[in-house]
Parts: structure tokens; C-alpha cells; sequence
């Protein structure tokens, strides 16, 4: 193919969709048009997987109006992939660069996609090949290291606390108990927004179960009994990662005495969000320990599942404004000089919320998790802390107000 005098770059979208991914994916297509010293912008259709079928599109010359309809949809528009390089598959991955004249190389992704960023990165420096890396976060689970926040989170977060005032309105017109099971396969973040949207203490979720609290069904009981007795009913927020003392996810013991297979992705990682089990178990469970007391006792379980990622009209208006800015900043840092990173959110120390952005390291970032502190969950183990609601609650853009009678 012609060679163009400019460098050129290829950006790719990797790991769980969000429902504003796309506005980071526009940020970088924006800056890039205005960017003279880049060539063509390609997009890789499937993360790296389409780097190495040349399964490319080409975004520089787009339209704004196109863009602005791509940024507010949620997920990938270029599609994902959870394909995890090795050295073999690096190598395509140069030649095809090699070929593309690409020097400049923005993956959006959360912490799997930063360590692909950082393995691409270094073997691109052993093979002596000039590439710019930059790993944009991005992820619902909110684990990622460094930055305040992930784009992706304030508005599943928002999604996650307004589904469980609706669900908690239902629940106390027909009174039972509903458990809801939200996605978070080893930090509780996601599950503790459940929390947000809670108006007094007589709203749900009553208890909040997360994974970085080890789990008991014999407190479980306990809690719930407890809050059924004074409030006559119980909702209840429990993550899909919660486990056991010895750190194993209830969801896949569960799934192994069960019978069911257990699906790993390409980074090992297990999958949970595709079985109701976990809610399945725990309310045969209140069933059979209350039904003696409570004879006609209603339990309900629900999984929110993937629709928790990329659910329509939604999303939180700062998440989607930060989002937007992570895809910006990338493209700034890397044309600054023959640097690499991830770009951070940082939050400013003042009594109004305030985003800023940085440059991170590849490896502060890649693979690690960041957990919910001990700080943001109650002394019980059961729910969150005002300091959770204080940190958390800015990123949504705001919740709905219930009305109630009394």
C-alpha cells in the first residue's frame, strides 16, 4: 500500500463495554483530526484482534455530527476483544504497524487492557520498534489503579441506584424480601452505588454485601432476619464476586457443587455475570431458614448482569464530560514526547467536585485492583459509609427523587 509522510495511528476498544466509552473513542478521533503531525487514525474493529487481520476503519475524516451520535450511544462501535498478546501474537501485531506506518498506538480498556497496553509497550522497545502507547481506563467495576475513578462507573453507578430506588418502591408496595445481584467480580464498587440512592433509613438496599468483606451465610441470615423483623420487609444489594473466608467467589462454589461449567475469558478470568445462581441460592436459603417463622414469605432474586454496562439515555452527564476529556488528554500526553502511559483522574481537595487528569505509569496500572476501602463499608460489614456516598455520589450527575407518602 502507499505510505503516507506521516506517522499514523490505530486506536482500539478492549474489555467490558460502557455506556460511555464512545465518548473517550471521540475524544481521541477529535484531537487527532486537529493534530497535524498524524497521518490517518485507524480504527482496529475488535481491539487487537483486528490490528492483526487489518480489519481496519478509518475515523480522521468523519463528520461531527456522526461523532456526536457515536459518543452518546453506549458500547464498543468498534466492537471489544478480551484477546490477551503474547510474543507471537506482538509480532503480528509490529508487522502490521510496520506495514501501516503506525507510531502511534491508544487502547481504551480497564486493567487486562492496560497490561496489553504494557506488553505491546515493552515488546515494542525490545524489538527496537518507535511506538507511542497510551492505555485510556475505562471500566463499570471502577478497580483500576491510579486514577480517582474509572469513565464508566459514575454511570453505572447512577443506572445501579436508580434501578434499586425503583426496585425498593416495589418492594415496599408488595413487602418480602428482594435480593439484587450486581456485577463486581473482586472490588465492590459497582455494588456499593446500590447505596446511592438511599433518601432515609427506611430505604433499601437495607444490606450490602461486597467482596472485599468475606462472606457468611450464617450472618447473612442474621442481617436479614434483623431487618425483616423491623421493617417487615428487606432489600438487599450483593455482589457477584462476594467469597468466602478463604477467598473463594461463592458463585463458582456454587456453580462446582452445582454442576455447572465455569467459563474463563482469555485473561483467566472467571466469568460470573451469565448465571442467576448466586441469587438463585441465596433466597432458597432465607426460604428455608425463615419459612418456619414467616410462613408466606415472599423472596425474590434478580441479576442485573450486562445490562448494568451499556443501558441507553442514561449516562451520568460528568462521566460522560470526563470520559470524553480521558480520550483528549491521551492524544495531548503522547504528542508531547516519546512517552507512554495511561491517563489518571485526579480529584481536586476542595469542598466542590472538581476532575483533573495525569499521566500514569503502564505498570502502577496494568492487572492490579483497586479495592473499595475499608473506610467506604460499615463497621458491620453490611453496607456503606457517608464518606462512600460523599466520594461517589458526584460522579452520577445527580439521582431522581422519590416521593413517599407518609
Amino acid at each position: 500500500m502507499s505510505r503516507n509522510t506521516k506517522p499514523n495511528a490505530v486506536i482500539g476498544q478492549s474489555g467490558g463495554p460502557t455506556a460511555v466509552i464512545n465518548q473517550s473513542l471521540v475524544g481521541v478521533i477529535e484531537s487527532i483530526q486537529g493534530c497535524k503531525s498524524i497521518g490517518r487514525l485507524l480504527g482496529a474493529r475488535h481491539g487487537v484482534r483486528g490490528i492483526i487481520e487489518e480489519n481496519f476503519i478509518d475515523l480522521k475524516g468523519l463528520k461531527k455530527s456522526v461523532l456526536e451520535a457515536v459518543a452518546a450511544t453506549p458500547a464498543a462501535a468498534l466492537g471489544s476483544s478480551r484477546d490477551k498478546p503474547d510474543e507471537a501474537y506482538c509480532e503480528k501485531i509490529f508487522d502490521v504497524f510496520a506495514k501501516y506506518d503506525v507510531r502511534y498506538f491508544f487502547y481504551i480498556g480497564g486493567n487486562d487492557s492496560a497490561d496489553t497496553a504494557r506488553i505491546v509497550n515493552e515488546m515494542a522497545d525490545a524489538a527496537g520498534y518507535e511506538l507511542r502507547v497510551f492505555h485510556i481506563p475505562k471500566t463499570i467495576d471502577n478497580d483500576l489503579c491510579v486514577t480517582d475513578h474509572c469513565p464508566g462507573y459514575g454511570s453505572a453507578g447512577r443506572f445501579v441506584a436508580s434501578a434499586f430506588m425503583g426496585d425498593d418502591r416495589d418492594s415496599a408496595s408488595l413487602p418480602g424480601i428482594k435480593i439484587n445481584v450486581v456485577m463486581g467480580r473482586h472490588a465492590g464498587w459497582l455494588t456499593a452505588a446500590a447505596a446511592l440512592g438511599r433518601q432515609d433509613k427506611t430505604f433499601g438496599p437495607h444490606l450490602v454485601y461486597v467482596p472485599e468483606i468475606p462472606f457468611s451465610t450464617k450472618k447473612f441470615i442474621d442481617d436479614v432476619r434483623g431487618v425483616f423483623s423491623r421493617l417487615g420487609r428487606c432489600q438487599i444489594a450483593v455482589s457477584e464476586g462476594i467469597a468466602d473466608e478463604t477467598g473463594m467467589p461463592v458463585a463458582v462454589a456454587l456453580a462446582g457443587k452445582l454442576g455447572h461449567r465455569i467459563e474463563r475469558d482469555s485473561h483467566g478470568n472467571v466469568q460470573l455475570s451469565g448465571s442467576g445462581v448466586l441469587g438463585d441460592f441465596l433466597s432458597d436459603y432465607i426460604k428455608s431458614e425463615l419459612k418456619q417463622k414467616y410462613k408466606t414469605l415472599r423472596v425474590r432474586a434478580d441479576t442485573f448482569g450486562y445490562l448494568q454496562r451499556s443501558f441507553a439515555g442514561y449516562a451520568s452527564p460528568v462521566d460522560q464530560a470526563e470520559a470524553r476529556q480521558c480520550g483528549r488528554k491521551a492524544v495531548e500526553f503522547a504528542m508531547v514526547d516519546d512517552i507512554d502511559g495511561s491517563v489518571a483522574i485526579t480529584r481536586a481537595a476542595t469542598k466542590s467536585y472538581k476532575a483533573g487528569f495525569v499521566k500514569a505509569n503502564l505498570k502502577d496500572v496494568a492487572r492490579a485492583t483497586k479495592h473499595l476501602p475499608r473506610k467506604f463499608i460499615n463497621r458491620a460489614g453490611n453496607g456503606v459509609t457517608q464518606g462512600f456516598v460523599d466520594y461517589a455520589m458526584p460522579l452520577t450527575g445527580g439521582l431522581p427523587v422519590i416521593g413517599k407518602l407518609d
